[in-house]
């Protein structure tokens, strides 16, 4: 299986495997973000095993793979999220299988189309507890011009909202989110990525679930106004009867 890098295809099985793990879904995405930005890494894909706990898995050459893992890393500290980071070079066939993030790399080894939302920016906004998502993703929605996409659950009461809109929509969408969601719970996490790349987007339940609002198309109709007659039809009783003529 071969991966369409920056100078060609390249193989999976010389490839390493990174994994960072977090404490918040926001994290997790913000992490995989930066990984994707700062080396040239695919993005397998997210592991979440409860408790909050979620693992961003990208592939790559070694040395891609050690600086996304660190940027990831440093990512999740400044968020106070991290928990975990592994590099693990050339895995073994057996480790892919077992693993749930074999059915990507066959998504990988095609062509990545253009996304059309890829100029829209993503927010994220985790809460403990699905009354206060539920909250904030009314408010958000009513505070600027935003898509809600999506939402996951990791665990431990934490469930986080997925809008889409330009910058400064889900900029103040966010912000709106965050002060319903202190009102009604608590809030956990948030996180806005400006311009998501394509890599991102597959790995996200975003792309799918956006609604597009159906224009009406406006025609030119011209009515032309037509003299009315009414026609008299002939009485039926007064008609002349056909005379039928025997065959013999």
């Amino acid at each position: 299986m071969r991966f369409q890098g920056a100078n060609g295809p390249e193989d999976f099985r010389d490839m390493a495997l990174g994994l960072v793990s977090t404490g918040s879904f926001p994290a997790i995405v913000g992490c995989a973000d930066m990984m994707l930005k700062s080396a040239g890494v695919a993005l397998v894909g997210y592991e979440k095993i409860g408790s909050g706990h979620c693992t961003a898995i990208v592939r790559g050459r070694i040395s891609d793979v050690r600086l996304a893992v660190e940027a990831g890393a440093e990512t999740a500290e400044k968020f106070g999220q991290f928990l975990s980071k592994l590099v693990i070079p050339r895995p073994l066939p057996n480790l892919e299988v077992v693993l749930p993030i074999g059915h990507r790399l066959s998504q990988l080894s095609e062509a990545n189309g253009y996304s059309r939302l890829s100029n829209q920016a993503i927010g994220l906004l985790e809460t403990r507890g699905f009354p206060a998502m539920v909250g904030a993703c009314d408010a958000m929605l009513k505070a600027a011009d935003v898509q809600l996409a999506s939402y996951e659950k990791i665990g431990a009461g934490l469930c986080t909202a997925i809008i889409r809109g330009t910058v400064a929509n889900v900029a103040m969408a966010v912000e709106a989110g965050m002060y319903e969601a202190e009102r009604i719970g608590e809030l956990n996490a948030v996180m806005v990525i400006p311009r998501p790349l394509d890599d991102l987007e597959q790995t996200l339940p975003v792309a799918s679930c956006w609604i597009e609002q159906p224009q009406p198309v406006m025609l030119p109709v011209a009515v032309k106004e037509t003299e009315k007659e009414l026609l008299q039809l002939p009485d039926l009783a007064k008609l002349p009867i056909p005379v039928q003529e025997e065959i013999e």
